[in-house]
């Protein structure tokens, strides 16, 4: 199961007062590994508008590559190149959230769910639900009598609906 992180922009309003826009803004980042960015860390962070992480990496990859052309110095390029890409695929949405955190947004909740689907339905159940006032109260009162002719009182021993037994 994987966690998500639940992010409200700085200007969001009240959950249950604007439900549609805030259902838009927020956003759902999961805490694990990342494909795309073991794969593509550059291009990856470059995605995700983390400018100096990518110039970084870009750098790190260029010297990674640079070291395995040296002769004696392949092993140190290539765990160097390795490097890179495992740290850009375990530590990269803590990037993304943390700039988003330091651009004002808020950290709404925490779900564990199985995937993105699931997370959402979990966070979004639990928005208030304004009251629906077309509800009619006529015929709520149901009377429990019992038509059973045969014997009075509940059957298998259970108790009735009066309290008794």
């Amino acid at each position: 199961m994987a966690s998500y992180l639940i992010l409200t922009p700085p200007g969001a309003t009240n959950r249950s007062e604007a439900s549609d826009r805030y259902r838009d803004h927020t956003r759902f980042i999961r805490d694990g590994f990342s494909w795309t960015a073991f794969l593509f860390p550059t291009l990856w962070m470059l995605f995700h508008r983390l400018w100096l992480h990518a110039i970084a990496a870009f750098l790190l990859q260029g010297i990674a590559l640079e070291l395995m052309r040296q002769p004696g110095f392949f092993a140190a390029g290539a765990a160097l190149l390795l490097g890179v890409h495992v740290l850009a695929a375990l530590e990269g949405r803590h990037a993304v959230s943390s700039r988003l955190l330091g651009r004002g947004w808020t950290v709404e909740n925490l779900v564990s769910a199985h995937d993105l689907t699931t997370a959402e339905e979990i966070h979004f159940s639990q928005l208030e639900q304004a009251p629906n006032p077309n509800i009619h109260s006529k015929n709520w009162d149901i009377s429990a009598t019992n038509t059973n002719t045969s014997r009075p009182g509940p059957s298998f021993g259970l108790p009735g609906y009066d309290g008794g037994r």
